[in-house]
């Protein structure tokens, strides 16, 4: 591509995986990558006709490549087509749909990168601080706790980098280096937890994973949000089908090796709370109660893929 940006993200390729995308909030995200990356690859995991054309127009405004898949592959799948179509980029840059970054994220991303290379460290993968804009609560930075990762504290925050349990997939910027030696994302899991699983995996491979406070990101997670009486943080509720992946990859995730013992009791709570919470106060009950429970018996059977009808 033609495009190169000014300043550290002239080596960055981001990719973007999106699926039936609002073109009112894709093309402002294309439109600051462009200005902060020197590459843009968006992979279409299947979108109908006439938002698949919204979105060719707008990566043709600002010059982004187009990958349009004709089926929904899952995220794993698009984004590991879209970090072959970076081959040669220093630093990949993955990002949903549903994000919009700082002017300076990028530059800022890769000279945490740098500076943290240059005292030696490991680094993995480094991301920004991720904001729900629908959310009142703390940003979504995790960092490890006895029981599994946990948000940060405002003191945390405070530092010029965070170590992490692992980063969110949207405005992870990861050295090429790292992702050959690591591996790509897990493409059996199709979508939920790919992005833990694969932090755990570059941890597990010797490397360190950080979130830099002064680095920001604009990001929805979920469909939306709801509050639960006692509780300070929102929930996140996902759609039915969601249900299913993250029941399944969650008990995938416990059965993976990637966990210490204390971690995985810390997910099998986190897994009966979540059930409990679906089942009981996020409607449709019975729809969610059916996936969770196709799910639960997928991750014990070592089922993965697309979820089942």
């Amino acid at each position: 591509m033609s495009h190169q940006a000014p300043g550290g993200g002239a080596g960055v390729t981001a990719v973007v995986v999106t699926y039936e995308p609002q073109v009112e909030v894709t093309g402002p995200l294309l439109t600051a990558l462009a200005e902060q990356c020197g590459a843009v690859v968006v992979v279409d995991n299947g979108s109908a006709p006439e938002r698949l054309d919204a979105l060719r127009a707008e990566c043709d405004r600002v010059g982004a490549e187009l990958l349009a898949l004709p089926v929904n592959q899952g995220i794993a799948a698009a984004q590991n087509l879209g970090i072959a179509r970076a081959a040669g980029a220093e630093h990949v840059l993955l990002m949903d749909q549903d994000s919009l970054p700082a002017p300076d994220m990028v530059d800022r991303l890769v000279a945490a990168v740098h500076a943290a290379v240059a005292e030696g460290h490991a680094v993995g993968a480094v991301g920004p601080v991720s904001a729900d804009t629908r959310s009142t609560t703390e940003q979504m930075v995790y960092v490890s706790r006895r029981w599994g990762p946990r948000r940060a504290t405002a003191q945390e925050l405070a530092a010029e980098r965070v170590e992490t349990a692992f980063l969110l997939a949207s405005g992870c910027l990861v050295p090429a280096p790292v992702l050959e030696h690591v591996g790509l994302m897990n493409e059996a899991w199709f979508i939920d937890h790919v992005d833990l699983e694969w932090g755990l995996r570059a941890r597990r491979a010797g490397y360190t994973l950080y979130a830099v406070p002064g680095a920001h990101l604009d990001h929805s997670l979920g469909d939306r949000l709801t509050k639960l009486p006692g509780r300070a943080q929102e929930v996140h509720v996902h759609s039915p089908v969601r249900t299913y992946y993250l029941a399944r990859n969650t008990v995938l995730l416990i059965r993976s090796g990637l966990l210490g013992g204390r971690w995985s009791v810390g997910y099998v709570v986190w897994l009966a709370k979540y059930v409990a919470f679906n089942a009981l106060l996020a409607a449709p009950r019975r729809e969610r109660v059916r996936r969770m429970a196709q799910g639960l018996r997928d991750g014990l059977l070592g089922r993965t893929g697309p979820a089942p009808r």
